[in-house]
Formats: C-alpha cells, structure tokens, sequence
C-alpha cells in the first residue's frame, strides 16, 4: 500500500507500449506498457498486470491512471507504478493525427535520447530488415512452465478470475536497422503485437507463409508507408536499449512550394 510521503499523481496517457508478457518472481505475469501524454513527455507504466485488467487497452488509446512513485529499484523518471483499479480507458487517437502528435517527440538515435536524459524514445529507422529464428525446444518448455505457473497465481483485485495460460511463440522476431547517425543496430524484438500478428495469421495460412507475410509487412510495407521504433532502456542496465514497440507512423507530408 502507498504511504503519506510517496511522490504520487494521475497521468493521462496515450499508449504506444504494450511489451511482451514478462513473467517474474515478483510481480508474476505483467506487461510493461508506455506512453506520451498530451505535452509530449513520456510516462513507462509497470508493473500491469494486463490480462487481469478489467478494461483493457490498446495502443494508440488514452487512458487515464493514478500512480506513485516505483521506489528505488527503478529510477528512471520517465517511470510510474499504476494503480491498476484505477485505469480508465478513453478514446482511440485517429490515424491521421498520429505522425504530427509524435513528430516533435521523436529523436534520431538511442544516443541522442541518453543525451537528453531519457529513458524511452521513438525513432525511424532506416535500412531495415526484418528477421526470424526458431527458439529451441527447452525454450518454449520453460516460457510455457513459466505462464502456467503465473497463471495459476491469483489476483488481490479479482481472486476468482482465472486465467488460460499463454502460449509462447515458438520464433524470436529481430530487426537489422540504421539510425540517424549512421549506426546499425541488430535488435530483438520485444513488441507484443508482433507476435500476435503473427499468431493471427497463422490461422489462416501455412507457419511458412505467416513468417514471410510478416517479413513483407515488417520489412517492405511499414518502413515504405512510414514506420517507427519505440525503444526504452533496462531498469537494472540503463545503457541497454530495448525495442519495445514497433509502429505504424505515416511519413509527414511535404508542403507544395506551388
């Protein structure tokens, strides 16, 4: 429970965050999430326990929370801990508004944004290539031991609730990209929504086609119509850049000259 004399406050957010579910000895299954708020700075929101979130949120949607402050295990200023009861989920932010809300936001590089102090940034990339491997079969055993177990855990907010454990995807997706200042970077990919776009089309195709219909879509489609990477660091390896989040993010429209 918060105390008197924690830092504490209310944010409202529009979320470009959702990462992998990470399972911990702590806190259990949880989704580190991120966001901007309307004055463009950027809030990280962890631990949330998003399955047993009783109004889900998706990226691109506001939602407004009360938070305190994550205590001395994570520094990082950009850092809230949620008061998960008291989310509240609000509207989606239209396509068309998207680019010019992030444009002034974003930087060139990891580097630049460490400069600045931050801890979460969004950059374009250049010169990507999207790649995929396998995982071992002990992998996948553990990741799927791991979410049983956590699913098994029950919640303080909804002890009845019970949860289908997830199922690990059986690929690790990664990213070969280039930054701003002309250095490359070979990134694992820690986005949610990739994975799940992958699980949705496997579906409705072959595992063969689903792995190149990604690799069409995350490595022609997105960096032709414009595209984006939300990168955040390591609590305990500050000097670590993660990618978190890959997006959608139309190029900005030139002004005619005529």
């Amino acid at each position: 429970m918060p105390t008197s004399l924690q830092k504490r406050g209310r944010d409202r957010v529009l979320i470009l965050v959702k990462a992998l579910p990470h399972v911990g000895q702590r806190h259990g299954e949880t989704v580190c999430c991120a966001g901007v708020t309307a004055d463009g700075e950027w809030r990280r929101q962890y631990p949330i326990h998003f399955r047993r979130l009783k109004d889900q949120f998706k990226r691109w949607q506001w939602i407004e929370y009360d938070w305190i402050a994550p205590g001395p295990d994570d520094c990082r200023k950009e850092s809230r801990r949620v008061q998960e009861d008291t989310i509240q989920v609000g509207d989606m932010m239209a396509p068309a508004k998207r680019a010019s809300f992030l444009e002034p936001i974003l930087t060139g590089s990891t580097a630049e944004a460490a400069a600045k102090g931050m801890s979460l940034t969004v950059i374009r990339p250049a010169g990507v290539r999207f790649r995929w491997k396998a995982k071992t079969l002990e992998q996948i055993a553990e990741e799927r031991q791991a979410y049983e177990d956590a699913a098994r855990q029950k919640s303080l907010l909804d002890p009845d609730l019970d949860l289908i454990a997830l199922e690990p995807c059986p690929y690790a997706f990664h990213f070969d990209w280039t930054d701003a200042d002309g250095k490359t970077h070979k990134a694992t990919c820690d986005d949610w929504e990739t994975a799940a776009t992958f699980y949705r089309r496997q579906q409705t195709m072959s595992v063969s086609d689903a792995l190149t219909s990604l690799e069409k879509t995350f490595g022609e489609d997105y960096p032709d119509k414009g595209m984006a990477f939300a990168m955040g660091t390591h609590s305990r390896r500050p000097d670590q850049w993660l990618l978190v989040g890959v997006l959608r993010l139309d190029q900005p429209k030139q002004l005619s000259l005529l």
